[in-house]
């Protein structure tokens, strides 16, 4: 196997490397090895306070310290650095992020591209033009309701140090919110399955102009984009357009561009579609 790559996956917001555990394995039945970082603070790493089990007592999860906290977009791209590092003594590596994992990614690319044999962005965050914050201002973001995250918040997050939801409410609005946003293609026990691998805490660190992808090093990196046809929390409009200004920045060196049907979650839970374009990637 020396020469066949490794997958490095890199999850998104609310997120570890528990979500990638299906994908993992039809990757291995296909005959190609992966591995999936959990960035600080998320994994074993997390903090599950008593006061978010059932019974719930929001006012007191509302301060309740978390590990996450002062946690910083360095942080996270150094973890995925020392994987990168251990991973490329066995052969290529292919980057693989998903949603706010992306901006890692792109964090790590400006550093290291020479640890880097192709970048995989999956309906992930490429922040080119503008910071990531400034793109929710944008009118390819006009239809995403954030209503879900806003009414589930706990606590201050400027107090807390981290931003903190309750992805254990009982609330049907809220569910109902969250399952719109990123799973509408689910069933119901698939999207609360889902659910309840997230944890509760988040750092708050997204980067700012410098960590925007750099055309001198992230750009010598050959790089592909999956766009999820069907997401509702980072739609296609948002997707294309960072394609676009990528696509720009660096017009000798394109995204190469697919398509898998599907919300932001489905093609985690039904992974085939996504282990088998995958594979080919690595094919190349």
């Amino acid at each position: 196997m020396q020469n066949l790559p490794t997958f490095v996956f890199v999850h998104g917001a609310f997120a570890n490397s528990f979500s990638f555990a299906p994908l993992q394995a039809e990757l291995a039945l296909l005959g190609h090895r992966s591995v999936a970082v959990d960035l600080p603070g998320h994994g074993f790493e997390a903090t599950f306070p008593a006061t978010y089990q059932a019974p719930q007592d929001l006012d007191a999860l509302a301060a309740e310290p978390g590990s996450i906290k002062g946690i910083t977009l360095a942080d996270n791209a150094a973890r995925v650095i020392e994987a990168l590092e251990r991973a490329k003594r066995n052969g290529p590596t292919i980057l693989v992020a998903h949603s706010r994992g992306g901006i890692t990614t792109t964090a790590v690319a400006n550093a290291r591209p020479e640890l880097i044999d192709r970048i995989a962005y999956v309906s992930a965050w490429c922040p080119i033009d503008l910071d990531v914050s400034d793109y929710y201002a944008q009118p390819e973001m006009a239809d995403v309701d954030a209503g879900a995250f806003a009414a589930t918040l706990v606590g201050n997050p400027a107090e807390l140090g981290l931003l903190r939801t309750n992805f254990r409410t009982a609330d049907p609005a809220a569910l109902a919110a969250f399952k719109r946003a990123f799973a509408a293609d689910l069933t119901d026990d698939e999207f609360r399955t889902f659910l309840n691998t997230f944890q509760p805490d988040e750092n708050l660190d997204v980067g700012t102009s410098t960590d925007r992808a750099q055309a001198t090093t992230w750009g010598r990196i050959p790089k592909t984009y999956v766009r999820l046809a069907n997401d509702a929390s980072l739609p296609l409009a948002v997707q294309d357009r960072m394609i676009r200004e990528a696509d720009a920045l660096t017009p000798d060196n394109l995204f190469d561009v697919r398509t898998l049907e599907g919300s932001h979650l489905r093609w985690l839970v039904h992974p085939k579609p996504a282990a088998e374009l995958l594979a080919n990637l690595a094919a190349r």
